[in-house]
């Protein structure tokens, strides 16, 4: 995958409270077209007016959830990035809410890695937690004390209908 070619002219909204990482994801995406909003309100009247190929929102401060939720409506891949909801139980409810992508804040500097798995997959019609798994899974595995590699044991069933390689969005 040439992560360059798959992002050109892609519009991507990127949602978050902070400035600065406004500002680092924008130079990190600088290939694409960008839409940027710092709160909930702004990200809302964006999401319900424009389409995009990726749309990328903060946990916190922006009520992501709520956001994701507005997003799937339109069908829109969502990555969530965060840093302060960053354990297994948000993993899991980003998943089961329609989130494609699942991003600690430790890791921005590969957003554009990240954000071409979630338009590769779609444009595929691939199952983006696939990849995720591939590419963030050691990340939750040795920094995040999951239970070990085995720890989507309690939640087996969701995870492997999660992980299925073909699936309809």
């Amino acid at each position: 995958m040439e992560t360059e070619k798959l992002l050109q002219g892609k519009r991507v909204l990127i949602v978050d409270d902070e400035p600065d990482v406004l500002d680092s994801l924008t130079e990190l995406l600088s290939i694409c077209m960008i839409d940027r909003a710092s709160t909930f309100e702004e990200a809302k009247e964006l999401l319900e007016t424009y389409n995009y190929d990726c749309v990328v929102l903060d946990i916190m401060g922006v009520s992501g959830f709520e956001l994701l939720r507005i997003a799937k409506e339109k069908d829109l891949p969502t990555l969530m990035l965060t840093a302060h909801a960053l354990n297994e139980d948000t993993l899991k409810k980003s998943a089961e809410e329609g989130a494609s992508y699942y991003v600690p804040k430790q890791e921005i500097g590969k957003i554009d890695v990240f954000v071409a798995d979630v338009i590769e997959a779609r444009e595929k019609g691939r199952n983006p937690w696939v990849k995720w798994f591939e590419r963030l899974g050691p990340f939750f595995y040795e920094r995040m004390n999951f239970r070990g590699p085995n720890w989507r044991e309690d939640h087996k069933k969701f995870w492997d209908e999660k992980l299925k390689q073909l699936t309809s969005y």
